[in-house]
């Protein structure tokens, strides 16, 4: 009986927000410039429509009441790069699911690219690092033109191992350390699959402190109220200023920035008291979160949110085989005859498992400049607040890229205290 041979397309992301070090500034690698012709024509569009596939992956997965996160960026990238692959039904059934009917091959690697280089520089007080790699059975050979849109438009690193010896997976395994700044040790579990023949990774890396941080000294415990009417304490991390916030019938929301460039933002969402979060999250679209964006107005006010420290790993398979692509997980169905040197082979490919794993850090750190400034507006300052807003039940957040409309990361917070 023939072997099937399979592969497996590992995705993860770290976020690691106001981590309790000095920040010693941008220490993201440095991305080589796409041509201005590729840049020129980057598409906001693009992005939003992988936008859009993240809202309904995240609305799929959030159905337990736990504290969750994923990356659109980092699951619509590796997806991309393997769909580069793909053909015929295959490629159809992938183009629906990831929302990007329509855009010809090329357009999409060169968004991506392009995509890779803004964030990478969107600011310089900020670590945002976006890798990819391939890696390959010994002995399997890729299309040569497969293999040049990988490495040229994502950047990736391709290198072959063996995969029965242990090795193989301690080496990937370093690389994913060593691209997530240490925060994710393991995406593959070893012994690797001996059907495995391919893993595209692809992994993101965020380190950003707030524009304004908040004052550890103001932090105190605080009850936080979470299902059935339960109570936990949590430290509760404060301060007052001036903010971009946003006050609607269903919820209030606030927006705080990273860095200098007020480019990199975490988003929170505080549903109203008389509803809950999973009532909001039925709203979670590209539409809305577009038009909301929109209806942010600067006020004084104060908020106070928990520090919180999270993991989140999840199997995709069957999200994303309930959002239509389940054909490319159909050993004999599947096709991905571009992927492969030989067509044959092409067609005994198909994807065994998208695994996704993330972790985010919240705290008060912020630079020595910064905190004296966020100092002198907490404890001298001592404006009339348009607003205050208190964290203490579940809430929804993201941080986004205003430049490129690029979601890096959403997630839940049902119980800061786990």
């Amino acid at each position: 009986m023939k072997l099937k041979r399979t592969i497996l397309a590992g995705l993860l992301i770290s976020s690691l927000t106001l981590t309790g070090c000095q920040y010693l500034g941008n220490q993201g690698k440095t991305l080589p410039k796409p041509d201005d012709s590729i840049l020129e024509a980057f598409q906001v569009s693009i992005v939003e429509q992988g936008n859009d596939f993240g809202f309904q992956t995240y609305k799929m997965l959030a159905n337990n009441q736990e504290n969750m996160m994923i990356s659109p960026v980092s699951i619509g990238m590796a997806l991309d790069m393997t769909y580069n692959g793909a053909i015929g039904e295959t490629q159809e059934a992938m183009a629906e699911a990831l929302k990007i009917q329509g855009i010809e091959l090329k357009t999409l690697n060169q968004n991506n690219q392009a995509l890779l280089y803004m964030l990478s520089n969107a600011d310089s007080k900020v670590t945002l690092d976006i890798a990819n790699s391939l890696w390959l059975q010994k002995g399997f050979e890729l299309n040569p033109d497969f293999s040049d849109r990988i490495e040229v438009h994502y950047l990736a690193t391709l290198q072959s191992l063996n995969f029965s010896d242990p090795k193989s997976s301690v080496v990937i395994n370093n690389w994913v350390a060593e691209n997530t700044q240490g925060m994710i040790k393991e995406i593959v579990t070893p012994p690797i699959d001996p059907a495995t023949v391919m893993f595209l990774i692809n992994a993101v890396s965020f380190k950003g402190e707030w524009t304004s941080p908040f004052d550890k000294d103001q932090t105190s415990d605080q009850s936080f109220k979470i299902a059935d009417d339960q109570m936990v304490s949590v430290p509760m991390m404060f301060q007052s200023g001036s903010f971009d916030y946003l006050k609607t019938a269903d919820f209030q929301a606030l927006r705080m920035p990273y860095g200098e460039k007020d480019r990199l933002a975490m988003y929170l969402f505080l549903p109203n008291a008389d509803t809950n979060l999973e009532q909001f999250q039925m709203q979670l679209n590209q539409a809305n979160w577009k038009n909301w964006l929109t209806l942010f107005e600067t006020g004084e006010g104060s908020v106070m949110l928990p520090r919180f420290t999270m993991e989140y790993e999840k199997s995709l398979n069957q999200v994303l085989s309930d959002l239509g692509m389940g054909i490319a997980f159909e050993a004999g169905k599947a096709d991905f005859s571009d992927l492969a040197a030989a067509e044959s082979v092409g067609h005994e490919l198909y994807i065994s498992e998208v695994k996704h794993k993330t972790y985010i850090q919240v705290d008060e750190v912020g630079t020595e400049a910064a905190a004296a400034t966020s100092v002198e507006i907490g404890l001298t300052s001592m404006p009339v607040n348009d607003f205050e807003l208190k964290f203490d039940r579940p809430f929804f957040y993201a941080i986004s890229d205003k430049e490129t409309g690029a979601i890096l990361f959403m997630g839940s917070v049902w119980d800061p205290s786990k």
